[in-house]
């Protein structure tokens, strides 16, 4: 497959986090798939973060997670960056899917940590580990969601992963709260002369505007509404700041919506439903399902949105 070119310190944007889109009977909708690609493309982001957490990596056999990178590539066809999140229990079956993504055409991979590592010489010793089988050649984003995880990743951990790890070139940060640990991710890399890494947070947008102004270079984050993902990027990247935040909080009680533990996935997929990204908004087993509150829910809240852009052109 064609490659838009691998990650690099410099990495900026919005790497849009993909779902997996599913047919009625569970099988992955590769239609949906086709779809779901030129909707991101149309939206404007920057590049595509696939087989995520939000993407139900976990509820993948291998032999999917192979079949769909492969498919998503070859839609993309090099139009923008695809990373591809190779987290696995076992550090062999992660490097299989990290060079298979690789060959495909990848511009580079995202591992969050294992469970368990409790110390940062743990935490350290594993990704020591897992660069080391990687090879020199596989660009990493450092995903760290210890609300997940379960694993907390202090700056002094790593400040020593990038003096020591070259391929470590991005961080998905999306602690929380972590607007504190951004500043001081920022800070401590210059008064120490270390690398200035890419950093693309997460948590849905919750805190966009803020972490913009405290250093991240951009979103790694999914959003039924990528639009106003890369336009409060590309607005605060113009220093357009308060235009950027009038267009965030127009949005906001849908942020806020979407960012429900346990549940977000579903409104997340019913709206691309509806917006026709997808056909089918269901999750794999165990998985959140929509009520008829929430959908009604979600009516109100899209109503409200639709008012609000209105009132802001």
């Amino acid at each position: 497959m064609p490659n838009s070119g691998l990650i690099d310190e410099q990495t900026s944007g919005v790497y849009v986090i993909s779902i997996t889109p599913f047919s009625e009977d569970g099988s992955i909708d590769f239609k949906s798939v086709d779809s779901l690609v030129e909707f991101f493309l149309e939206k404007g982001v920057t590049g595509i973060t696939i087989l995520g957490m939000m993407g139900e990596a976990n509820k993948l056999s291998a032999n999917e997670s192979r079949e769909f990178v492969k498919h998503i590539l070859k839609r993309v066809n090099g139009r923008v960056p695809v990373i591809a999140g190779v987290t696995d229990a076992g550090i062999a079956n992660l490097v299989n899917l990290s060079r298979f993504s690789m060959d495909e055409g990848c511009a580079g991979v995202m591992v969050a940590p294992a469970t368990g590592l409790n110390t940062d010489q743990k935490l350290y010793d594993y990704y020591a580990q897992v660069i080391e089988q990687l090879g020199s050649n596989i660009p990493l984003c450092y995903q760290d969601y210890p609300q997940s995880t379960g694993v907390s990743l202090s700056v002094e951990c790593f400040n020593r992963m990038l003096s020591d790890f070259p391929q470590l070139v991005m961080l998905k940060h999306e602690d929380c709260p972590g607007l504190e640990k951004l500043t001081q991710v920022r800070d401590s890399a210059e008064k120490q002369g270390l690398r200035r890494v890419s950093v693309l947070t997460g948590n849905g947008g919750l805190y966009l505007p803020q972490e913009l102004h405290r250093g991240a270079d951009g979103a790694m984050t999914g959003f039924a509404y990528p639009e106003m993902l890369t336009e409060v990027v590309s607005l605060h990247a113009n220093a357009e700041t308060e235009h950027a935040e009038d267009l965030y909080d127009a949005y906001l009680p849908l942020v806020r919506y979407e960012q429900q533990p346990g549940y977000g996935l579903a409104v997340r997929k019913e709206v691309l439903r509806r917006r026709g990204a997808v056909t089918c908004a269901l999750s794999r087993a165990p998985g959140p399902v929509l009520s008829r509150k929430g959908h009604e829910e979600l009516d109100h809240l899209t109503e409200r949105l639709d008012s609000r852009l209105k009132e802001l052109e």
